[in-house]
């Protein structure tokens, strides 16, 4: 009697022993998934953003049904905060000349625009429509791994703008909270070199407001850098802003140009 109770209890404690070991290795799995799922997108990140203070001019073209319908020309100037790493972005408009000057601030959670003919700012949305299907959080320079918690979806070939098959990871990503351009993403990464290859952002209601490309990498300020970005109108594929990059420069910006009381007197180039 008491060697069979003996038995019982044995084949209770390797059972219990088992269930601890596999609980142990699916943690396990999933702290590694979400430290890779990170990684990959900090390095993304770096491939998207110099790591030094910069400025770029951003084209936006707007199509329908492949029809020019509208442009707009701006420069960003970006800085990453040296506490936190997140970016500080000031946009000067450039073309057209009705618009020229007007400048967008964003410095933290809060995005500012400043009108010089009415000589004063008001504050704006990063979801809201900047043309075509761009909107003002496009044009902001971002470090995605601040602002999503991520998780590995799986590696897939997926064919990017050009057609062209890329092995890539399929990253999840969730906004940390309600100030971040979009609630939430799928983004697919090169595996080899961290490039950025395709995104698709979702609404709050997990509606896919855009399709976005990247592609045309060309060596700027010490890595290759997307140089056009095509993005696609969720809902009608006719629909398609082109943003091209060009002219990257390292520059000294200082800290006053990210203070919003320092907007009437900018006279940045």
């Amino acid at each position: 009697m008491k060697t069979m109770q003996k038995v019982k209890s044995t084949k209770s404690t390797y059972k219990i022993l088992f269930l601890l070991l596999v609980m142990f290795q699916v943690l396990l799995m999933n702290t590694v998934s979400a430290l890779s799922a990170l990684e990959i997108l900090k390095q993304s990140d770096k491939v998207r953003n110099p790591n030094t203070p910069f400025s770029t001019l951003v084209t936006m073209t707007e199509f329908n049904k492949a029809k020019q319908v509208d442009k707009l020309v701006v420069k960003v100037h970006s800085k990453a905060h040296p506490n936190n790493g997140q970016f500080r972005t000031l946009v000067r408009f450039v073309q057209p000349a009705k618009d020229r000057d007007k400048l967008m601030l964003r410095n933290g959670n809060e995005i500012w625009f400043y009108d010089p003919a009415a000589k004063n700012s008001i504050r704006l949305s990063p979801q809201q429509r900047l043309l075509g299907q761009s909107s003002n959080g496009d044009v902001m320079t971002a470090n995605f791994a601040l602002d999503y918690q991520v998780s590995l979806q799986g590696q897939e070939t997926i064919k990017d703008a050009n057609k062209k098959p890329r092995q890539t990871y399929h990253l999840k990503m969730k906004a940390k909270n309600r100030s971040v351009t979009y609630a939430a993403a799928d983004f697919w990464v090169d595996k080899q070199n961290y490039q950025p290859v395709k995104a698709k952002f979702y609404s709050i209601s997990k509606r896919l407001i855009k399709i976005v490309y990247y592609r045309g990498y060309r060596q700027y300020l010490g890595g290759m850098r997307p140089t056009e970005v095509l993005i696609i109108d969720g809902m009608d594929t006719n629909k398609v802003t082109r943003m091209q990059l060009s002219n990257y420069r390292a520059i000294k910006i200082p800290e006053a140009w990210f203070q919003r009381s320092y907007l009437p007197r900018f006279k940045g180039k």
